[in-house]
């Protein structure tokens, strides 16, 4: 923020690499193979694996989907969270966050063990943009709080 506010910057995602690497892993993949099937360059998810750059959100989606999971396995958390909060509250310091190429970041603000809702807080930098779409099973509840957000649902445009 740049209004003077105290708000401590997101950590940086250095798990997200490990993730995809660990769960390739354990699946039995090669870079290759992971990149055929994801559409992408082998390359691309070295850099990911070696956390040297970010996914976009359709990348991220292809290389969920070609490991068998949702985009909601790679959230992670360096925080501890308090017993009494486990499964019921979300603190803003304990939200679990993805961060994706041009600075786009989502928190998981339910929490983890609850599949049957999930909510994100998105933030997206001025003037981001994206060709790809991303979507979801599911309800897509949205508020934008400040600025303004172009989304497309089915056939229509929303700002």
């Amino acid at each position: 923020m740049s209004n003077g506010s105290k708000e401590s910057a997101a950590p940086e995602p250095s798990f997200l690499g490990t993730r995809i690497r660990g769960l390739r892993k354990r699946r039995g993949m090669t870079l290759a193979e992971l990149a055929n099937m994801s559409e992408l360059t082998a390359g691309y998810i070295s850099q990911l694996e070696r956390n040297l750059a970010y996914p976009s959100i359709p990348a991220l989606f292809n290389i969920a989907r070609s490991l068998g999971v949702t985009i909601q396995w790679f959230f992670a958390s360096e925080a501890a969270t308090a017993p009494e909060d486990h499964g019921v509250v979300v603190r803003k310091n304990t939200r679990m966050s993805v961060h994706y190429e041009d600075g786009i970041v989502d928190q998981l603000l339910t929490p983890q063990p609850n599949r049957q809702l999930e909510m994100l807080h998105s933030r997206f930098p001025p003037g981001t943009y994206s060709q790809q779409s991303y979507s979801h099973e599911g309800k897509k509840p949205g508020i934008c709080c400040r600025g303004v957000l172009s989304c497309g649902l089915g056939n229509g445009i929303f700002c």
